[in-house]
């Protein structure tokens, strides 16, 4: 049997109820998947202790999804603390004050700093009641994405919907783009409301594609990662952006 071969463009989100729920997902993952994603539902259940771990103790890298807002200060202790964790991604909203504040707090760690557009769960009637500017989204998400970038940002957290628009701006050259927000063919939309295919997602300029349920929630979660890498790897799936 071929062992598989893990991508980091895959990046599976644990978006289970604790640690101990994580770490046996990671188990089951084996070596198929080598990147997760820990976000703030997991923090009151061990989230920074399985992170450490699954870093430490099993060579994984760590997507710590904190989408962080707060004024300047506060988000750069918050951000310096957190980078002491020797992780890989840290989102923040992508304001420029913030993006700015996050990237002093990661001085001279090797943490990337995500800004974060629009939630790919909200559509144009989420930002009216939200009081956000008229515009249609894209739009919107191309001049935070540039605006956070201009900043210092990292990369940026964006729909597939909106990816190639991003690699087009001249301010994202070298910079990420990850998504959240990625079905594959058949599966459950959940509350995402602006998805697409992984291999859709990777053709528009997409550097990692972000992946929860339809993995951890499948039969066997680890043959649901490996129908996804194998997508990954088609001919449809090629991206300008590939490294």
């Amino acid at each position: 049997m071929t062992k598989p071969v893990a991508d980091d463009r895959l990046i599976v989100a644990m978006d289970v109820p604790n640690a101990i729920a994580g770490l046996k997902l990671a188990e089951e993952l084996g070596d198929a998947v080598s990147f997760y994603k820990i976000g703030l539902g997991m923090l009151t259940g061990g989230g920074l202790a399985l992170a450490n771990e699954l870093k430490q103790e099993f060579g994984k890298k760590i997507f710590l999804d904190m989408k962080l807002f707060d004024i300047g200060a506060t988000v750069e202790n918050a951000v310096r603390g957190l980078a002491q964790y020797d992780l890989d991604f840290l989102t923040v909203h992508g304001d420029p004050y913030v993006v700015r504040a996050a990237k002093e707090g990661a001085a001279g760690k090797d943490l990337k700093i995500l800004a974060v557009t629009i939630l790919t769960s909200l559509d144009r009637a989420d930002l009216d009641g939200a009081l956000i500017k008229p515009g249609e989204i894209t739009d919107l998400v191309q001049e935070r994405a540039g605006n956070a970038l201009a900043a210092g940002a990292d990369g940026v957290i964006a729909s597939p919907q909106e990816a190639a628009l991003i690699r087009a701006l001249p301010e994202a050259a070298g910079k990420l783009i990850v998504t959240p927000g990625v079905r594959p063919v058949g599966a459950d939309l959940g509350d995402q409301k602006r998805v697409t295919t992984p291999a859709q997602a990777l053709a528009s300029g997409v550097d990692h594609i972000v992946v929860g349920r339809p993995i951890w929630k499948a039969p066997s979660p680890r043959a649901a990662a490996l129908d996804i890498l194998a997508e990954m790897q088609s001919p449809q799936a090629t991206s300008p952006n590939r490294a």
